[in-house]
């Protein structure tokens, strides 16, 4: 995978100043107690990332900064099968976890929206992650839900073993 230009000057402009926690919201449903649930087997686990906004806030003769919303979530889900005429089948949801993050970037130089866009998309994320994999961990510790352990993320540009040609 290459860089495009517009990205690269994303990535020359923007230093990454901040990232924190924003929002989050932790749930068990019902009648569901995962310490004491003989179905944490069965339970299925669907992951949620959204980069929801970029915000470019003019820092009074200091600058200006991007900031970069970005929400994570997980969810616990239970496969049933609706008892319908139809068959359909159904989910219901016994736990979940969501956290909104901010990433703050100073920017260097003048650059135009569809670069911060750009990397709100493919670089943002990157710098957050981390973030995200802590905090899931501690509520799933706290919450008594299984362990869920997050892969590392990287660019698959900056992988071993992948051959760019070059």
């Amino acid at each position: 995978m290459t860089i495009s230009p517009s990205l690269q000057k994303a990535i020359d402009s923007l230093k990454l100043q901040d990232v924190y926690l924003r929002d989050n919201f932790s749930h068990c449903h019902d009648d569901f107690d995962p310490k004491y649930s003989d179905e944490q087997e069965e339970l299925d686990v669907q992951q949620m990332h959204v980069v929801r906004q970029t915000v470019i806030a003019d820092l009074e003769g200091n600058g200006k900064l991007v900031r970069v919303f970005v929400r994570f979530g997980v969810r616990w889900v239970n496969p049933i099968v609706e008892r319908s005429a139809d068959e359909h089948g159904a989910l219901e949801v016994v736990a979940n976890i969501e956290a909104e993050f901010i990433a703050e970037y100073t920017i260097d130089q003048e650059i135009k929206q569809t670069c911060i866009d750009e990397f709100a998309t493919q670089n943002a994320s990157l710098h957050v992650w981390p973030y995200w994999r802590e905090f899931l961990s501690s509520q799933c510790e706290r919450m008594r839900l299984p362990r869920i352990v997050l892969p590392a993320w990287q660019l698959s540009h900056h992988r071993r073993g992948k051959s760019t040609g070059r």
